[in-house]
């Protein structure tokens, strides 16, 4: 590769880079720009400065020994960002610090080695480090390999192909200086050159993809999951409950239903603000919790009516457990920024039968919770048995 095409190449990475961060001005990340999407944005920044001040060095605009170690400073800097920006969007949130202490004994490195060789030991230092940034990206990708997407891994096994190239070329200056048979010096040098062009696309398009897909998994999360309390709303109940419908009709162990209603829950948020409100939802839901197995399942079915799933378990167990929880709600206020707020609620429970479908398993249970609000609240009441077949 000539001197011409290097400094092509490099300008390439520029606008490349800087292409990006227009992207990105104009990309609808919503009301509010993800932690991951703002560090990812501000490598691209550093990056698109960091081949522009290469491409001039090397175009003859600024001195090279100015812009040489400037650029690549920035550069280490921008690719040791994008690793952390890796992080974050993987949840690991404690890698500000650990990136600026590798980015800096990085450039500390480059130093070194620049003022001992300023052409072959600053190549190699170049290489590797770029090459060692990128792996950390790659490994940052693979993090929670069994449950990532298959864009994930795609994104994980590409970068750390590339970034395996681009170091290659500072260990063929090391350890094979003439090159091998058909892989020469110049051929790899211009490998590497591909690789960090296809690492900018495929890092820069795969962030905002990896977002979009997240985005997506979350939208689907919140179809079934109440966002207040992190319990299935109706919809995500119903689809839980769907299986063991099915299974009633076979013999075995029966499955219980538990409807709770808190008592009289206006007056809370009347007198107290629909804040505490929500948190006497959040200790209702901890408090259910705490007495269930983990194979049950409490469900917000609308307002403040809840349900519980209880498989293998029979009517007189699941009024167990319901007395349970309303003892532990009746005993336990809530602490709240004016007052103890105190609390109770009424239950309704019933076994799920072979004939059943949600529309009468839901209206039995509905109908022992009525008899407990009738009763004075505060109870526990079980559906009429089923009646016994001749």
């Amino acid at each position: 590769m000539t001197n011409l095409d290097a400094t092509t190449m490099v300008l390439v990475l520029a606008l490349g880079n800087l292409a990006l961060c227009a992207l990105l001005t104009f990309f609808d990340h919503g009301p509010v720009r993800p932690p991951a999407l703002s560090a990812w944005a501000l490598s691209k920044q550093v990056q698109a400065g960091a081949w522009t001040l290469l491409a001039i060095g090397g175009a003859g605009v600024v001195p090279e020994a100015l812009a040489l170690p400037g650029g690549y400073a920035l550069l280490f800097a921008g690719v040791a960002v994008e690793a952390g920006a890796t992080l974050e969007q993987g949840g690991r949130h404690g890698w500000r610090r650990p990136t600026l202490v590798a980015s800096a004994l990085g450039i500390l490195a480059f130093f070194v080695c620049y003022w001992i060789d300023e052409q072959g030991l600053r190549s190699v230092a170049a290489s590797l480090l770029l090459g060692g940034f990128y792996l950390a990206g790659a490994a940052a990708l693979a993090t929670g390999w069994r449950k990532a997407s298959l864009l994930q891994r795609f994104l994980a096994i590409l970068t750390a192909v590339l970034a395996l190239v681009v170091a290659a070329r500072g260990l063929s200056v090391l350890l094979l200086p003439g090159g091998w048979r058909w892989l020469s010096s110049e051929l790899l040098r211009q490998l590497s050159s591909i690789a960090l062009y296809l690492l900018m696309l495929a890092n820069g398009f795969g962030m905002l993809l990896l977002g979009r897909e997240a985005a997506s998994r979350e939208l689907a999360r919140l179809e079934v999951v109440d966002p207040l309390l992190d319990v299935p709303n109706r919809r995500g109940f119903f689809n839980a409950l769907a299986p063991w419908m099915a299974l009633a009709r076979r013999p075995g162990l029966p499955t219980a239903l538990v409807v709770l209603d808190l008592d009289d829950f206006k007056r809370i948020n009347d007198g107290y603000g629909h804040p505490a409100g929500d948190t006497v939802l959040r200790h209702v839901v901890e408090l259910c919790r705490r007495q269930l197995r983990d194979s049950d399942l409490v469900g917000r079915l609308v307002g403040v009516e809840f349900a519980i799933l209880l498989p293998r378990t029979n009517a007189d167990e699941a009024a167990l457990v319901a007395e349970r929880i309303r003892a532990a709600i009746a005993s336990s206020p809530v602490k709240s920024e004016r007052a103890l707020i105190s609390m109770t609620a009424s239950f309704g429970v019933t076994v799920i039968r072979p004939e059943d479908s949600t529309v009468t398993l839901f209206q039995r249970a509905d109908d022992a919770l009525q008899a407990s609000r009738r009763a004075g609240r505060n109870r526990v009441s079980q559906a009429v048995a089923a009646p016994v077949e001749a």
